[in-house]
C-alpha cells in the first residue's frame, strides 16, 4: 500500500507574552490559546482529558476547540532528570525547547511532510531556567512502528514504506534526533514521524543520514525485529528499508 502524508495548510503564528513566560500559537487552528491549554488539569475537569501517561514526556491527550491534541510536557531523561527534573537552562526563547520545535514543525509542514500540525508552545521561565510545553494536533487511528514489530507486522512492504518516508525527510535536511520506532506512526493510508525535540534542519551531508538510520536499526533490533537472526532481518526488514530509503532520496 502506498502511504502518503497529509498535505498541511498555511500557518499564522501569533505570540503572547505575561510576566511568567510567553505562548507561541497557529491562529488558524485557535485564534485563541491561554495559559489553561497547557494544564491537564482543566482539561480534566471539563471530561476533555481523555489519557495521560508520564514517563520523560508527560504526555496527555485532550479534546480542545481546535481539536484533539497531544500536549507534551518537557521533561529530562537519564540521570540528569534527577537534579534538573523538568528545568531547563534559559539562554532565550528562541533556544527554549518548545519554541525550537514547533518552529522545526512548522518548517517541515511548509514542505508537507507528514509530521503533527502543531497548534501551541509555552515556556516558563524561574530566574536561570524555565520549563516547557508543547501542544499538537493527534493523528487519529495510528499504530506505532514499535506496536507492527510487536504484533508481527513488520513486514518488506511496511519496510520499505518506512525508508521512503525517512528519506523525503533526509532530502530536505530534516534531522531527527531521536529516530526510533516509538515515533513512527502507522496508519491505513500514510505514515508519520512524531517529537522533533531537538531536530534540526540541517545542510547537505551523508554522514549524519547514515547516522540517522542507524539509530532507527538499533531501535528495531532492540525490539526484538531481528529475534530470527541478523542475516533474516537484513533480507527481510533491512535491505528493503534501504531500497525503499535510496531510490526515494535519488529520485
Amino acid at each position: 500500500m502506498n502511504r502518503e502524508g497529509a498535505t498541511a495548510a498555511p500557518m499564522h503564528e501569533q505570540l503572547r507574552q505575561d510576566a511568567e513566560g510567553a505562548i507561541l500559537f497557529d491562529a488558524t487552528v485557535s485564534p485563541q490559546v491561554d495559559a489553561s491549554w497547557f494544564d491537564p488539569g482543566y482539561w480534566r475537569a471539563r471530561g476533555a482529558l481523555s489519557a495521560q501517561a508520564g514517563g520523560r514526556g508527560g504526555v496527555s491527550m485532550i479534546d480542545t476547540p481546535a481539536g484533539e491534541c497531544v500536549l507534551r510536557h518537557y521533561r529530562r531523561g537519564g540521570m540528569v532528570a534527577r537534579l534538573m527534573g523538568d528545568r531547563y537552562l534559559w539562554i532565550g526563547a528562541d533556544k527554549t525547547r518548545s519554541f525550537a520545535e514547533f518552529r522545526v514543525l512548522q518548517a517541515i509542514a511548509r514542505w508537507e511532510l507528514p509530521v503533527p500540525q502543531v497548534v501551541a508552545a509555552r515556556y516558563q521561565r524561574a530566574g536561570l531556567y524555565y520549563r516547557g510545553d508543547l501542544i499538537t494536533r493527534r493523528i487519529a487511528n495510528t499504530h506505532t512502528l514499535a506496536e507492527c514489530v510487536a504484533a508481527a507486522r513488520f513486514d518488506a512492504e511496511l519496510a520499505q514504506e518506512v525508508g521512503a518516508m525517512v528519506a523525503r525527510f533526509h532530502r530536505k535536511g530534516v534531522w531527527h534526533a531521536d529516530l526510533n520506532a516509538h515515533n513512527i506512526l502507522v496508519a491505513e493510508s500514510a505514515l508519520y514521524l512524531i517529537d522533533f525535540d531537538r531536530g534540526e534542519i540541517r545542510s547537505e551531508g551523508e554522514g549524519w543520514r547514515m547516522a540517522n538510520l542507524q539509530r532507527l536499526r538499533r531501535s528495531l533490533f532492540k525490539l526484538g525485529a531481528a529475534e530470527e537472526g541478523e542475516a533474516t532481518f537484513d533480507k527481510k526488514i533491512w535491505t528493503p528499508l534501504m531500497y525503499g530509503y535510496e531510490r526515494t532520496l535519488s529520485a
